[in-house]
């Protein structure tokens, strides 16, 4: 009963959202306006306070509530509209709901030592949805991560050869994706490796509500895992 219980609420939550842009911290999130592009409505400001991205390994954290989607990641060092975006990953096609953090995504070297903003868009059942990051860009490499970065239990995602949704491939890109997956890495959970069955359901399902119901206060401790 509990299982069932546990998923029926998170269900409930789930419908209400779209994505939430964990790390970098979202510059604003409104689940009615996610789909304006390029960042969902909300007003990007960078400045001092914005996070510090080390271009050649940074994290990047989502809370996803939508089954299956496919996903672009770009950043560019402008920090108003319009912004000449920079791809940088593959699309990536994902399967399952809750958490998942690409734990190295790289910019531009020549991105260091300037302002910027990263952009994620989902393309989901729902239409594309956007969600935007300001930033300050700086040179070096997280590997620091920890245990911040991890996948929800049973969510799984494949690394494309296509740049963007229109079908484009870059050459590059591809090989990176087949031959260097371990710099583009889904790094998973070991707590919940081993959880299968009506004990896997209930983790997920407890994992989404308590996740989403503790957005904000979360980010604090998402921050001192995946930032410098």
């Amino acid at each position: 009963m509990l299982p069932q219980l546990l998923v029926v609420l998170a269900t409930a939550c789930v419908s209400s959202a779209h994505f939430i842009l964990h790390w970098p911290p979202t510059a604003g999130f409104d689940d009615d306006l996610e789909g304006d592009s390029p960042c969902g409505s909300a007003a990007v400001i960078v400045n001092s306070s914005s996070p510090r991205i080390q271009v050649d390994r940074f994290a990047i954290m989502i809370q996803n509530t939508h089954p299956q989607g496919e996903w672009m990641f770009r950043a560019t060092t402008d920090t108003q509209e319009p912004y000449n975006w920079t791809d940088i990953t593959s699309v990536v096609n994902t399967t399952g709901i809750g958490d998942f953090c690409l734990d190295s995504v790289h910019a531009p070297s020549d991105f260091a030592g300037k302002a910027g903003v990263i952009q994620v868009v989902d393309k989901s059942v729902d239409g594309l949805l956007y969600q935007c990051a300001p930033v300050n860009f700086i040179t070096g490499s997280n590997s620091t991560l920890g245990g911040a970065c991890t996948n929800a239990t049973g969510f799984d995602a494949v690394w494309t050869s296509l740049q963007d949704f229109n079908g484009t491939t870059d050459s590059s890109t591809s090989s990176a994706t087949t031959a260097d997956s371990s710099t583009m890495s889904m790094v998973s959970s070991a707590a919940f490796g081993s959880a299968t069955g009506a004990s896997a359901t209930s983790s997920a399902a407890a994992a989404m509500v308590t996740g989403l119901s503790s957005f904000v206060g979360g980010l604090g401790l998402l921050a001192a895992g995946l930032a410098l």
